[in-house]
């Protein structure tokens, strides 16, 4: 991987006045008219949103190669002075696009836009003097001060601090706070992790002070440079490849087909042909071939399969996204937020359990004003343990120091100066009167194995004429007990994970968090046996480009990885599989505008929903396995419509493009080629309705040009045989009778074609068809053997009256053209199983 240029690499080797003199700036701060100078040439602190109008939205429902077909055949149909027909198709994709435009514009105004990551005000140095000014007016070489609880408005080097603790879990997703110093830095290429001088924007201080100076601002900061890849990258998704490809393929082999026939008539007709006439014919044919009802067999689809998802709290913003999510092979994601609940809790506790939680608690800081994750874990334990503390008080104490590794107080309990010194294991033991036993160390190193933070706790009595230093922290210690904590996982993460391998979707987390933290969530869920079995960011950007793509398909865990090197990731694995990535934080935002398919948890960073195409609104994992299913049932209704128009429209537009050359008439009416399309489609919409098979959506499916082309040619060339039985049937009779009994057999033999191609099984084996489907079957048969009775069938559509026999004949022939379907795509399938079976062996 090119390594990208980070801005904050520049000044982690740096002190505090050759940055100053970098940055123009003094120890006195800037002047206001050095500050509004550098507001001019850098801008204002602020991330831009991409905001989303409606108009976009409405045009992005036509961006479609098969709606362009679709324009381009009603333009064809009204050539023809087939009003009907074009205003049928103008009305199929007016109709898409309102339901498209209204799904889409809902859900995004159900969404809150972007919103300013910054803080509202900012303590800086200006003129020598401290105010507060909006955070929007921060420049380079600001100098401000920060305090417990304020969100970091810039990207900052420290020039000073005093006990630092910042929360970055929404950039590196560790749910601990990164102890920060002022202490320049050996080398300037080191993670965001191990940044310990540099605050990154939009990160939380939430304990001890510190001062610095502003280096980059709004688009600069690392959280902007986040920004602008989720604002440059725009994958093309899945469904929109399919649609393309399957656009093209039609429309190339109906132009070739129509220049064959055209060229063939007049070389076998020569100057009898009617030359305008074979046009408008083979127009019409043109545009009997293009299943323009696709769009709206479509959206119907993605419409019932939001609604559905709606009822579980899903928004979904793209609505093509569930249809992509059916095709996700593999299944990305970082554990912060998503996996674990984002904050830590007591999971074991060594020693006498009251006695540990009530000196853990005693321990926790009074001066600082918003607790730590620590404090508020240990404070959730004694509340589930119903214990209270007796009367006490803190006399003095000593903060936290990320060099000690330790806190402690003196209090004054049961009328006895008691100091509690809490603290890293390390920080703790050596200072123990006597020394730990070997459960205790055991003990420990087990739970750091499993990914557990250990805090150990120690006591001694002071006397009254004693004085309270750090000296008293450092002997005659007694050991109170241990305290092991997790960011403990969701509930619904394990059976939702197990849930995704059984469709066949391989799952990968990927994290900034530590190898060991990482490991060990994956062995919790199943997805590795080792908690060994991790890769991290710096391992495998060493690899070559075939070692990266070999690793990305054979490891699930990854850790220590940046946003920028997720991106990276999502982009090679994407080169081999469909991805689906679910995010949280600022640092999965580029990953998540990557992926195929981008999904959030409620409570996401803005970036991060910003860039979502589905958000879960209760944060429930299993929702999006549901979600994959929704999404396969989708794809599966479509490619059912796919194949039946295929497969009947091209053996029909055969028949009648070869028999146009056996005779001196059309064989059939180019406004009864239209209407043919119109009878048959309405109840191919209700397609979207259709229940699925449960082998349909056993595994991600992609759309499969060529098993389209297999399955149409194939069945086409069984329509197109008995097309030539109805015209040899019929055509000795009269032109007339020929187009009338041609007709009636072509939607019959149609509809038919529904229920034997909507499953892979033999029809009766399937699933029953929807209620939908079956009623408007039964109401297109009526109207198709009705309207060549009726005065309109007759005047219009040049119908003449069949007769009983003759009837009889086209009904008959139908139903052994559904035999003969049922046989030929049985006989398909057995073999594609048959021959997949053989590769396997191999």
């Amino acid at each position: 991987m090119a390594k990208n240029n980070l801005l904050y690499e520049e000044y982690l080797e740096n002190d505090e006045v050759t940055i100053l003199n970098q940055l123009d700036s003094s120890a006195n701060g800037l002047t206001n008219l050095e500050a509004q100078k550098k507001l001019l040439i850098n801008g204002r602190n602020v991330l831009k949103a991409h905001k989303i109008s409606w108009v976009i939205i409405l045009f992005r429902q036509f961006k479609s190669p098969f709606i362009y077909l679709l324009i381009g055949a009603a333009l064809l149909a009204f050539f023809l002075k087939e009003l009907i027909d074009g205003f049928m198709i103008l009305g199929f994709i007016l109709i898409n696009s309102i339901l498209g435009f209204f799904q889409e514009f809902r859900s995004e105004q159900a969404l809150k836009m972007l919103k300013k990551i910054t803080t509202s005000n900012a303590r800086v140095l200006r003129d020598n003097a401290e105010i507060l000014i909006p955070v929007d007016q921060l420049v380079p070489g600001d100098i401000i001060k920060l305090q417990p609880g304020d969100i970091v408005p810039a990207d900052v080097h420290l020039i000073e601090s005093n006990n630092l603790q910042v929360n970055e879990s929404i950039l590196t997703g560790e749910s601990e706070p990164s102890l920060k110093s002022a202490k320049p830095l050996s080398s300037d290429k080191v993670p965001i992790h191990k940044a310990s001088n540099i605050l990154f924007s939009s990160t939380v201080v939430t304990s001890g002070q510190g001062s610095g100076i502003v280096f980059a601002t709004g688009a600069q900061t690392y959280i902007g440079s986040i920004a602008k890849l989720t604002v440059e990258t725009h994958p093309e998704s899945n469904f929109e490849k399919g649609m393309g490809k399957f656009s093209t393929f039609v429309l190339k082999l109906v132009g070739f087909t129509l220049s064959l026939v055209i060229i063939i008539n007049l070389l076998l007709k020569g100057g009898t042909t009617n030359i305008g006439d074979l046009i408008i014919f083979s127009i019409a044919l043109a545009t009997a071939v293009i299943p323009e009802a696709l769009p709206l067999v479509i959206t119907f689809s993605l419409s019932r399969g939001a609604i559905k998802l709606a009822k579980h709290k899903v928004v979904v913003k793209r609505l093509s996204a569930i249809e992509d999510l059916g095709s996700i092979q593999v299944l990305c994601a970082d554990k912060t937020g998503t996996i674990t609940e984002n904050k830590l809790e007591v999971s074991e506790i060594f020693g006498e359990k009251d006695n540990v939680i009530t000196h853990a608690n005693m321990a926790i800081s009074q001066k600082s004003i918003h607790k730590d994750p620590f404090d508020i874990a240990f404070e959730s334990a004694l509340e589930k343990q119903s214990l209270t503390i007796k009367s006490w008080t803190i006399g003095h104490e000593i903060p936290f120091d990320p060099d000690r590794k330790r806190n402690s107080v003196l209090a004054l309990y049961d009328n006895k100066n008691l100091l509690i010194v809490r603290g890293a294991a390390e920080s703790i033991l050596h200072h123990l009167k006597n020394n730990p036993d070997d459960k205790l160390t055991s003990w420990i190193l087990n739970q750091e194995k499993q990914g557990k933070r250990v805090i150990v706790i120690a006591h001694r009595f002071l006397k009254d004429s004693d004085e309270y230093t750090k000296n008293k922290e450092e002997k005659d210690l007694v050991l109170t007990g241990a305290i092991s904590l997790i960011d403990p996982l969701k509930k619904s993460a394990p059976e939702a994970i197990k849930k995704a391998q059984k469709l066949g979707i391989a799952f990968k987390i990927i994290t900034g968090d530590s190898p060991v933290v990482a490991g060990s969530i994956g062995f919790q869920v199943g997805l590795v046996k080792d908690r060994t079995d991790v890769i991290t960011a710096e391992k495998f950007f060493t690899l070559d480009i075939i070692d990266q793509k070999k690793a990305a398909a054979n490891y699930n865990i990854f850790a220590r990885f940046s946003p920028h090197e997720k991106y990276e990731l999502i982009n090679i694995l994407k080169e081999e599989f469909e991805v689906g990535y679910l995010g949280e934080g600022i640092n999965d935002a580029p990953a998540l505008k990557s992926a195929n398919v981008a999904l959030v948890v409620h409570g996401a960073s803005d970036i991060a929903r910003e860039s979502a195409d589905i958000i879960l609104l209760n944060k429930s994992l299993r929702v999006i396995v549901d979600g994959i299913q929704e999404g396969r049932e989708v794809f599966a209704n479509t490619t059912k419509y796919v194949k039946i128009t295929l497969a009947s429209n091209f053996g029909n537009f055969y028949a009648v493009a070869i028999i146009s050359l056996l005779i001196d008439y059309l064989p059939m009416l180019p406004i009864q080629i239209l209407l043919i399309n119109l009878l048959s489609d309405f109840p191919l919409i209700a397609v979207a309705t259709d229940s699925v098979d449960i082998e349909d959506i056993k595994n991600p499916e992609t759309y499969n040009l060529r098993e389209f082309i297999v399955i149409a040619t194939l069945i086409g060339m069984v329509s197109t045989l008995f097309d030539f039985i109805y015209f040899a049937t019929f055509s000795k009779i009269s032109p007339s009778v020929l187009h009338t009994n041609w007709f009636i057999g072509s939607i019959l033999t149609e509809l038919l074609l529904v229920y034997s191609l909507r499953t892979k099984f033999v029809f009766y084996k399937s699933k029953a068809p929807s209620l939908t489907i079956f009623i408007l079957t039964i109401a297109a048969i009526l109207v198709t053997v009705i309207i060549p009775f009726t005065t309109i069938g007759q005047n219009i559509f040049k119908f003449t009256q069949p007769t009983a026999n003759q009837l009889l004949t086209v009904f008959s022939i139908a139903l052994l053209y559904f035999v003969s379907t049922e046989i030929t795509k049985n006989l398909y399938y057995k073999f594609r199983k048959n021959v997949k079976a053989i590769q396997i062996l191999i």
